[in-house]
């Protein structure tokens, strides 16, 4: 039985593909979700794939049943409880986050999909409202649009569709202005949208020092290529946050140097 139990090990070159192959998904999928809550179910799901294919090996088969049960049952309610991470994963995937972007931007030019580009008085505009806002200490949450579409985001809010200008992002961000509590969508050089809900990142490695605003900025550049500006009303200090990671911004023309480094211009460098 044993003998028998261990005939899987006479492998064809096929074979040794075939798992390879797996354990390279599987180390793909646990390097993007190990800093999600999915991470620990995705671990329970492997042990318990092990432990039914064990169970089938030897001949335990109202163990590799139930197990059977339990996995066929288990994936469909995992697509369900975590469908925001599966999308995050397949987006990662779709927008070549992991890839060289000059050369991603070759498939999307293939297809036809351009992003939205920021011109030279855009972000004049932006750069010098984020700075007199840092000064001022006035929070403010800002998503820059790039070939994916917010549509989903914009509909949390409020339509606004109007010429990008510093003192209009300065009003709407404005304590007492009814807009201010929320994101403000901005594609190519137009504000789309204010007082927009942004997802909220699952990571569990988060600094304490980041708020709601940063978390919400780094959850929005998890499922999208959008770029976020953050403001802290507490510290006055800006960040710039692209996939996921947060980087601090020191001085008006750092901010505008990543401004103009957004969307196609990136790509195409």
């Amino acid at each position: 039985m044993i003998l028998s139990a261990l005939s899987f090990l006479n492998m064809s070159f096929a074979d040794i593909l075939d798992i390879v192959v797996v354990a390279a998904l599987i180390f793909v999928v646990i390097r993007w979700i190990r800093h999600s809550s999915a991470i620990n179910v995705f671990i329970a799901i492997i042990l318990l794939f092990v432990v039914r294919e064990l169970a089938l090996l030897l001949g335990m088969k109202m163990l590799s049943s139930l197990l059977g049960t339990v996995l066929d049952l288990g994936v469909l309610a995992l697509v369900i409880i975590f469908q925001p991470d599966i999308r995050r994963f397949l987006f990662r995937i779709g927008s070549g986050a992991e890839l060289n972007r000059s050369r991603w931007a070759k498939v999307y030019a293939f297809f036809g999909l351009k992003g939205d580009s920021l011109g030279n008085d855009a972000i004049s505009q932006i750069a010098e409202a984020c700075n007199e806002m840092s000064e001022q200490k006035t929070g403010a949450l800002i998503v820059l649009r790039r070939r994916g579409s917010l549509d989903y985001i914009m509909e949390t809010g409020d339509r606004i569709d109007a010429k990008i200008s510093k003192r209009l992002i300065m009003s709407i961000f404005f304590k007492n202005s009814p807009l201010h509590d929320g994101a403000l969508v901005i594609g190519g050089d137009k504000i789309l949208a204010a007082r927009c809900t942004l997802p909220i990142t699952a990571k569990q490695d988060v600094p304490a020092r980041f708020g709601m605003r940063h978390k919400s900025a780094i959850g929005m550049t998890e499922e999208s290529d959008a770029d976020v500006i953050v403001v802290s009303e507490e510290t006055g200090g800006i960040s710039f946050v692209r996939q996921g990671e947060v980087t601090a911004v020191h001085g008006i023309n750092e901010l505008k140097l990543l401004l103009g480094n957004s969307g196609v211009k990136e790509d195409e460098q």
